[in-house]
């Protein structure tokens, strides 16, 4: 067995030490350091020793106080990409840098919109062979996406999903509750909407998910997956074609209060029953059917029952 010491270090434990190197350098203490990064010395000390990746803002005020203009901001940001696959950085990239970002989902809630519940029942199903830490890892990995929204001008975000998704049952249903609440905390931001795609509604207009990303410059990409890896698009013909499938996606989806309001139906069907069903027929319909199968006993002849006198 190979000693702990010799494992490679992580990409958090390699931002910390150059932190810690010049820090030291100036002769400063981690209470010091703290105190001109705005922040506590605790959490100088868990960034030092790689318990935990610094936050964007953090290596931005290391940029500042140790004046070095961008190399910790960049330094952070690598770290932070280590472990995802060589294909996917780029659209991390992409991610980061976009203006809006319209997606499909038709099999998983969104990636930058998953809980680390429900992220970790998708990793464990797709990786069954992995580590409780591996798959930890890629949880974590997944999660620092969020930190998108964290930066004074975040992208606008437009999810369409199918209503699959919805009854899918990944990780169960507590998992489930608690990935279908987010999704409606979530939409509490002006810049996040959703739509559900209903069942009802037949074949969508593409069958497998796809992002479509705005660029500062106006100008889009196509993001779709396979079953092995991820490819970036940029060409004319494929935007225009991806651009034309969401906008009629988004016009056979249901309105973002109709699809809020199905979203909590759901919730609550995890919450109440073991095996949750698709949504419910349209209740007006219900009772417009109920009436006229009372109105269609009333037309009848009623016909009073004869009683028969026993005999002597």
């Amino acid at each position: 067995m190979s000693d702990e010491s010799d494992s490679p270090e992580s990409p958090a434990d390699t931002f910390g030490a150059e932190i810690k190197f010049a820090r030291e350098a100036r002769g400063w203490s981690q209470a010091q350091l703290a105190v001109m990064l705005c922040c506590r010395q605790p959490y100088v000390s868990k960034v030092e020793t790689g318990q935990q990746l610094a936050s964007p803002q953090f290596a931005e005020q290391c940029d500042r106080v140790f004046g070095t203009p961008g190399v910790y901001a960049r330094m952070r940001q690598r770290a932070a990409d280590a472990g995802n696959p060589v294909w996917f950085i780029p659209y991390l990239e992409l991610e980061r840098e976009a203006t809006a970002i319209c997606g499909y989902s038709s099999l998983f809630v969104m990636g930058i919109l998953q809980t680390p519940e429900y992220a970790g029942a998708v990793y464990r199903a797709a990786h069954p062979e992995e580590t409780t830490t591996q798959i930890k890892g890629r949880v974590e990995r997944r999660m620092r996406r969020r930190e998108l929204f964290d930066r004074p001008n975040p992208p606008s975000l437009w999810v369409i999903l199918h209503e699959s998704v919805l009854w899918s049952g990944v990780g169960g249903a507590e998992v489930m509750r608690g990935q279908l609440g987010h999704l409606i905390a979530a939409t509490e931001s002006p810049r996040i909407s959703l739509q559900v795609f209903p069942a009802s509604a037949g074949t969508p207009a593409r069958g497998t998910p796809f992002i479509v990303l705005r660029r500062q410059d106006e100008s889009e990409v196509l993001y779709a997956e396979t079953y092995t890896r991820g490819q970036i698009d940029d060409s004319a013909q494929a935007v225009s074609d991806a651009r034309d499938a969401y906008e009629r996606l988004r016009a056979d989806a249901l309105s973002r209060h109709e699809s809020l309001s199905l979203v909590r139906h759901a919730m609550e069907a995890y919450t109440h029953e073991h095996h949750p069903r698709l949504s419910p027929p349209d209740m007006g319909e219900v009772e417009l059917q109920r009436g006229q199968r009372r109105r269609m006993r009333r037309m009848g002849p009623r016909i009073r029952p004869v009683r028969r006198r026993p005999g002597p």
